[in-house]
């Protein structure tokens, strides 16, 4: 055990998870690679939870930051603030969202709270719908929805919450039909499920689950959903997250594969948009926006350093077509891993689209989830020079990718090669 280790147990929240029996402490990145204190280099392929967006220490982004600071740092929102303007004015346009209005935050977490709060008191209603196997936040609201219990460390909640099939394509009671087939039970599972109970609020969705394992419907799904919820005059919150700015690949935002039914209300985004720097957000139309009929701010979100890191790595990412570049590279490792994969009885499935990755293991011979040789595989990675992650719900366990959106071909190639040294120790 390090000293730092040590110190972090003797100050810190026992349930303050950290990855590896060994901890490690990062001290520098560049590009898709970061070093630790002992001087390991290691590829990371989970970019500080999905957050490392574009790359370590992106030249751009710490111009940015730098010449900001040495301006002013904060403020707070009872000023006017150009950075925050513009960043807003750029995602505003970006979401979809007719006539929209941006709220920053410093956090994902944040973001979902403000969503909820802007629902509920839109629609006059506690209630909420959720996805099971779902994850959005650590505030005790996000918690009260999340609908996986090992992320839910408390039944209390302000609000009611009713869970929805559908997240999970290929595990749970609909798992053997076919897409539409599958699409057409879970919407029938919502309709009956409205029947017994008051209209909610809203339903609020990740496109694709992260931290439950990089899971999804098939496309369409939410646009199903929409036009029943829409009957009862129900919101849909996007939680994008982890799905936003490109990293699916063959979409900027993760509701566009459900788009048939148009936006959704609001949209929550965060983690990849700072590149490291806290920011979160939501978007909403005006009317829901401005339905709050009291006086509110924000201390830290928006501040002018955080917003100057956003604007810096939003222009980097739209003008190197980094989206593009997920679906390019991101498509050769899904394939690349899908065949590493044929040859290893532990896992289950790849799934994902883009540089947003799922590799789902079970023990060999069954279709039972193995937390424990997804924790064996996350040592061995490391031990190979890999950083990756882990989830997954109450009967999955699932290795989580993704890497900064500049990734190379080369680099997709290598972290491949690494994670199948890493699974051997499961055969």
């Amino acid at each position: 055990m390090t000293d730092l280790y040590a110190r972090h147990q003797a100050v810190l929240p026992d349930w303050l998870a950290t990855y590896y029996a060994d901890p490690i402490e990062l001290t520098h990145g560049e590009g898709r690679y970061v070093w630790d204190a002992q001087g390991n280099k290691y590829l990371d392929f989970f970019g500080g939870i999905l957050t490392t967006m574009t790359a370590h220490a992106l030249p751009e982004v710490t111009k940015a930051v730098t010449e900001q600071a040495g301006r002013i740092i904060h403020s707070s929102t009872l000023y006017l603030n150009r950075p925050m303007v513009e960043l807003a004015e750029r995602v505003a346009k970006l979401s979809g969202i007719p006539d929209a209005r941006v709220f920053f935050t410093t956090s994902g977490t944040e973001a979902n709270d403000t969503a909820l709060l802007l629902a509920t008191s839109y629609r006059r209603s506690n209630q909420i719908l959720a996805m099971r196997n779902s994850y959005h936040g650590r505030s005790f609201s996000a918690v009260g929805i999340t609908g996986n219990k090992g992320w839910s460390p408390t039944s209390l909640s302000p609000l009611q919450t009713l869970y929805v099939h559908g997240g999970v394509r290929t595990r749970g009671p609909y798992a053997d039909l076919g897409d539409a087939d599958f699409i057409a039970a879970c919407v029938d599972d919502l309709r009956d499920l409205l029947g017994h109970v008051r209209p909610p609020a809203a339903l609020i969705a990740e496109p694709v689950q992260g931290v439950g394992g990089f899971t999804s419907p098939p496309d369409g799904l939410y646009a199903a959903f929409r036009e029943v919820l829409k009957e009862h005059g129900i919101l849909w919150i996007a939680d994008e997250v982890q799905t936003g700015w490109g990293r699916t690949g063959d979409h900027f935002w993760g509701w566009q594969a459900h788009d048939a039914s148009g936006p959704p209300d609001i949209l929550t985004f965060a983690k990849g948009i700072g590149n490291g720097m806290s920011i979160g957000g939501v978007v909403a139309s005006a009317e829901i926006m401005n339905c709050l009929d009291s006086n509110s701010i924000s201390t830290f979100g928006g501040t002018q350093i955080t917003m100057a890191a956003g604007l810096a790595n939003l222009t980097y990412l739209l003008e190197h077509d980094l989206q593009g570049n997920a679906r390019r590279v991101g498509g050769l490792l899904i394939e690349r891993l899908r065949a590493i994969a044929a040859q290893h009885p532990g896992v289950r499935e790849v799934r994902g689209r883009g540089l947003m990755i799922g590799v789902e293991l079970v023990r060999p011979g069954t279709d039972e989830a193995d937390p424990n040789g997804a924790a064996a595989v996350l040592e061995a990675a490391r031990e190979e020079g890999l950083l990756i992650g882990k989830g997954g719900g109450h009967n999955t366990s699932a290795l989580r990718i993704a890497p900064p959106l500049t990734l190379t071909v080369a680099e997709a190639e290598e972290g491949a090669a690494l994670l199948e040294r890493a699974l051997r120790c499961i055969q």
